[in-house]
């Protein structure tokens, strides 16, 4: 099945419709591509954006840590730096010209000047720079659901310092690990909001330090709580919309446009919910909202790919996309 290398493959495929579309409206969208939106590559290779590469930097900072040489255990001291020169280099690399967002500029520049994560940390933001890029988390082998848990917020605080930020990109990563693992993709809301609330007073200390004093709130509880409840009522929103799906719609209208972090999450599982049986066709709908496309459709894609596998993708894409040879090499490593 190739899980790991689906869902790196369909992250970067869906980054790569969305793309074009992102800032369109849907009638704008199907002006341009036709009805439906767009389902095939453009360009050779097809380019991605900033959600891409900034996955595949978390990507090769887990992978650098996981060899021996490396330190073979992942831990906050071993995860951190590593992360840190991933982020700095993305940031300095000729090919960041794809319209990043500016809360990861602002915060990788303060990486780059030799700040503790904590103060370079955009402690307001919640955009969904923090889980566009978190899909290797869920699919690196070997973790335990706490490390997962750690992991998946320390690469989203380096940057996003949101309680939001924090648990939507712990949940994106857990949704990848249970589809990767076999679990059915309609139970996959349920178990997201179980995991809201058995998380939701539980701040990893040893992962994030202090930085809930940024916050104004009165304890890390507070800080933390105030994320898994805006993830929580995001999925019911995205539980409510499939009492009654519909492919017609924008999805943005039912589970929210996407530009921050749980909204992300929210309506990139609807557009894989609502085309479980046709994976292109979802990352065609996802690219085709009136929200943020490129990261809806990369965390589509990601999450299909990490159910079906490579068997979900056209086997003529493979060799059409940006960073192939990075992301079969990952894939692979994980497989």
């Amino acid at each position: 099945m190739f899980n790991a290398t689906g869902s790196m493959f369909g992250l970067a495929y869906g980054d790569a419709l969305g793309a074009p579309t992102e800032f369109l409206t849907v009638a704008m969208i199907e002006e341009r591509f036709g009805e439906g939106g767009p389902r095939e590559l453009v360009g050779v290779p097809a380019r991605v954006t900033d959600d891409t590469q900034m996955a595949i930097a978390v990507g090769w900072s887990l992978w650098t840590v996981a060899q021996p040489e490396g330190a073979g255990r992942l831990t906050p001291q071993t995860l951190e730096p590593v992360l840190r020169q991933r982020f700095v280099a993305w940031l300095a690399s000729p090919d960041n010209n794809r319209a990043p967002g500016n809360t990861c500029l602002v915060a990788c520049e303060s990486l780059r000047q030799g700040k503790p994560w904590v103060e370079a940390s955009v402690a307001d933001s919640k955009g969904c720079g923090a889980n566009m890029r978190v899909t290797p988390v869920g699919l690196m082998p070997g973790l335990d659901l706490q490390d997962l848990a750690g992991a998946a917020q320390l690469q989203a605080a380096m940057t996003h310092g949101h309680p939001t930020a924090l648990a939507a990109s712990e949940l994106t990563a857990y949704a990848t690990r249970l589809l990767r693992d076999g679990r059915d993709l309609a139970d996959v809301p349920e178990a997201l909001l179980d995991r809201c609330c058995e998380r939701r007073c539980s701040y990893d200390e040893e992962w994030l330090g202090d930085l809930w004093r940024r916050s104004g709130d009165p304890d890390a509880a507070a800080f933390i709580s105030r994320g898994w409840d805006e993830c929580t009522a995001a999925l019911h929103r995205l539980v409510t919309a499939m009492e009654h799906p519909d492919r017609r719609s924008d999805p943005c209208l039912a589970t929210g446009e996407g530009w921050i972090a749980e909204e992300t999450l929210a309506t990139a599982l609807y557009c894989a919910l609502l085309y479980a049986d046709d994976p292109v066709g979802a990352l065609a709908r996802a690219a085709t909202t009136s929200g943020d496309s490129d990261s809806i459709a990369a965390v589509c894609g990601a999450l299909l790919g990490a159910a079906y596998g490579m068997s979900a993708w056209p086997v003529a894409w493979l060799d059409r996309i940006e960073y192939a040879n990075q992301l079969a090499a990952l894939g692979a490593a994980w497989d």
